[in-house]
């Protein structure tokens, strides 16, 4: 296919994107209308409006708390997931390389903490930290930790054994087994443990800032709520989801594509 093709193949691709997605926004206005206006099974201020969600977002984004929400909310992210990554990392390999017989009565406890809501750890960080940004970014870690551990774990325990006994053969061992061999075998699954990590990390977020008086995108879904505004509900959630996809189309998901295709995978 040449560069020409290849563009046209974007665009065409793109305009179905948009189309799907203009057929869903169409969906919902007749909705709302029917189900509002016409049959009057819902109040207008208990469900959602296409042109209302643009109107809150034209008036957040005027005022500029929008963006000081996505400013505060993206900065909690990523340091939350820089811990929660060296966090997990750290103890995976720990986990790993550990003794069998603790390791072994580990994970399942490591499992059942990892299901657990984040929300749960919100009381805790409450009564350490306060309602402050050390509280959210504890409900982050704990949120993201935790299944960073698990991935990297399950990663160096799945490399091919074949090229550990390969590697021992030819004297590598300790230290030089591990950068040489094991983490570049288990890299492609480190990275997909880091972007699983990262949605753990994303969802724990919004639960630590909805408790909090702080500015952030979990803090206006509060205020919506507490208004009564529907709208602004609803346009929040929408620039919750869309700002996760970003970070995981956008960056980890191309971090791992180009590790996978350096592998030929």
């Amino acid at each position: 296919m040449n560069k020409r093709s290849l563009v046209v193949s974007k665009a065409s691709n793109t305009g179905k994107t948009l189309l799907f997605y203009l057929v869903l926004i169409v969906i919902w206005e007749v909705a709302y209308l029917i189900g509002t206006q016409w049959l009057g099974v819902w109040k207008s201020y208990a469900f959602p409006e296409p042109l209302g969600v643009l109107r809150a977002g034209m008036r957040m984004a005027a005022d500029g708390s929008l963006w000081y929400a996505v400013a505060y909310s993206g900065i909690r992210a990523a340091v939350g997931f820089l811990l929660s990554a060296i966090i997990g990392i750290g103890f995976g390999i720990i986990l790993s390389v550990g003794k069998k017989n603790i390791a072994h009565y580990l994970r399942p406890f490591l499992m059942g903490i990892q299901t657990l809501p984040s929300v749960c750890w919100v009381p805790f960080a409450i009564l350490w930290f306060g309602l402050d940004e050390q509280a959210i970014i504890f409900v982050v870690i704990m949120g993201a930790s935790f299944s960073i551990t698990l991935s990297v774990d399950s990663a160096i325990r799945n490399v091919n054994p074949l090229l550990i006994r390969a590697a021992r053969t030819m004297g590598a061992e300790g230290r030089t087994l591990y950068t040489k061999v094991i983490v570049p075998a288990g890299l492609p699954a480190f990275i997909a443990g880091l972007r699983q990590g990262w949605s753990f990390a994303w969802r724990a977020l919004m639960a630590g800032e909805v408790m909090s008086s702080t500015i952030g995108l979990g803090h206006s879904l509060m205020m919506g709520r507490d208004l009564a505004d529907i709208n602004q509900v609803m346009l929040v959630m929408l620039v919750i989801v869309l700002l996760g996809i970003i970070i995981d189309r956008g960056v980890i998901s191309q971090v791992e594509t180009k590790v996978l295709k350096s592998r030929g995978l």
